[in-house]
């Protein structure tokens, strides 16, 4: 009975295993079922956070709180496991909190755009994403990318991303005089943070399996006894643990494609808006991300990228008819590539991870950017390392990559520093008579960040 049953048990696990190597290729990808799945959490608990802000952004175009948080749980869960089931990388998707941002404050509550109307705009600029990808418009875009945008581009999605976390965590705060400056170290939260961003690197340095992740979960722990200075502490424990989701009827299936051709002169600006800052929002995510995990082909392509981009467009076809607006790659993927994730089984990890949240969301709610924010700064210092492959002696190959990660910094926004990037890079180039190495996508690139500032312009005024 024992030795029948045992064998059962390794029949069981065996299965198991062909089926998650068939499926993600685990021994190609040089890593192992284990550390997919601890990658996947370890990226899970750094973009949770997205449950509780997307709707508290949403409802600010008048939309149901609780119909969108379980729409943003929804969409994580579908968009995430679309992208490693069908590319297999190890990305997470979820609503854009800065796209969505645009849709509840620039369209809705600025220009007067109705909800339903808004997610019907959504909705078309995913159609169209779709279309671009089934016609490898965005691959090639992404293969004629020249390596120092590429090097820029990565460095700035890591000091992008490092910035974030320093600022939510209060570490980092606003100043009249130098714009930023360290919060104060007589502050619990600041000196919480200032702990993790000694202990991790130390953890990382030591080689500790799964660092990250145990910095996040220490660090959450230890908020628990940590004064917030309010009279609580830094780390809330939920009043409850489990709570039943509500089913986004208040926004689901609610499109209005109507209002587009009865206003579409009026409404264009922001469709083109939508157009641009996905499109490269989630190329420039896709590089950064690729790179930082030595994940890009020899040629220094995207593996997979057809599918990686369908799957993002399948998202953002999908969030509107469930009641929320962009769906993309979230650069908090990073944290699973460099805890060594390297297939979709990351990807389905975090899925899953959308589906306790919509049981267990008060329990993930706990969850401090205090706990966060070192493991985010040990990830954008590795990923400064891309910086070893400028020449930095050839000013046409390290001023742009330069430009892109600088003013991606110090304006708060990827998009700017490519902006600033290609153009330097196309203008250096010219200016040095090496007009031809100037690549297709590269002169494409500047045209159309050229229309994305006008059209930028325009919606402010």
């Amino acid at each position: 009975m024992h030795a029948t049953s045992a064998r059962a048990t390794v029949a069981g696990v065996s299965m198991k295993t062909n089926l998650l190597e068939r499926l993600f290729h685990l021994r190609a990808a040089g890593t192992t079922a284990g550390r997919e799945v601890v990658a996947g959490l370890g990226t899970f608990a750094a973009m949770v956070y997205c449950v509780a802000v997307n709707p508290a952004i949403m409802s600010n175009a008048g939309m149901d709180r609780a119909s969108e948080l379980t729409a943003t749980c929804l969409i994580a869960i579908i968009a995430s496991a679309t992208m490693g089931l069908l590319a297999n990388l190890p990305l997470g998707l979820a609503p854009a909190i800065g796209s969505n941002v645009v849709f509840a404050v620039v369209m809705v509550q600025q220009m007067g755009v109705p909800w339903p109307a808004a997610l019907a705009i959504v909705c078309l600029t995913g159609i169209v994403f779709m279309i671009l990808t089934v016609t490898k418009v965005r691959e090639r875009m992404a293969d004629g990318m020249p390596d120092c945008l590429r090097v820029g581009i990565q460095i700035a999605v890591g000091l992008t991303i490092m910035f974030i976390g320093l600022r939510n965590a209060g570490f980092v705060v606003g100043n009249h005089t130098t714009l930023v400056t360290m919060g104060a170290l007589s502050s619990p939260a600041v000196m919480l943070t200032f702990a993790g961003l000694v202990i991790t690197p130390a953890l990382v340095a030591a080689g500790v399996p799964g660092a990250l992740i145990i910095s996040i979960a220490g660090l959450t722990l230890i908020g628990l006894f940590v004064p917030d200075g309010h009279g609580g502490t830094i780390t809330h424990w939920p009043t409850r643990m489990f709570a039943m989701p509500v089913w986004p009827s208040a926004t689901a299936f609610h499109m209005d494609p109507g209002y587009i051709f009865h206003n579409f002169f009026y409404v264009l600006p922001v469709i083109i808006f939508f157009l641009c800052t996905e499109l490269f929002g989630t190329l420039a995510n896709l590089l950064g991300i690729a790179s930082a995990g030595g994940m890009l082909r020899r040629d220094g392509s995207i593996p997979n990228a057809t599918r990686a981009f369908a799957a993002d467009a399948a998202g953002t076809i999908l969030g509107p008819v469930l009641g929320t607006a962009v769906v993309a790659v979230y650069l908090e993927s990073v944290i699973g590539v460099q805890m060594g994730g390297r297939t979709g089984l990351v990807a389905v990890v975090i899925a899953l991870g959308f589906v306790a949240a919509l049981f267990l969301w008060p329990l993930f709610m706990i969850i401090p950017p205090q706990a966060t924010t070192p493991a985010l700064v040990m990830v954008g210092i590795l990923m400064f390392g891309a910086i070893s492959r400028l020449d930095l002696k050839d000013m046409t190959q390290s001023v742009p990559a330069i430009m892109t990660f600088m003013f991606a910094v110090l304006t708060g926004n990827l998009l700017n520093g490519m902006a600033f990037g290609t153009f330097s890079y196309i203008v250096m180039n010219v200016a040095a008579g090496r007009w031809r190495n100037v690549t297709p996508t590269a002169w494409g690139l500047g045209l159309i960040m050229a229309l994305f500032f006008i059209v930028s312009m325009s919606m402010r005024h």
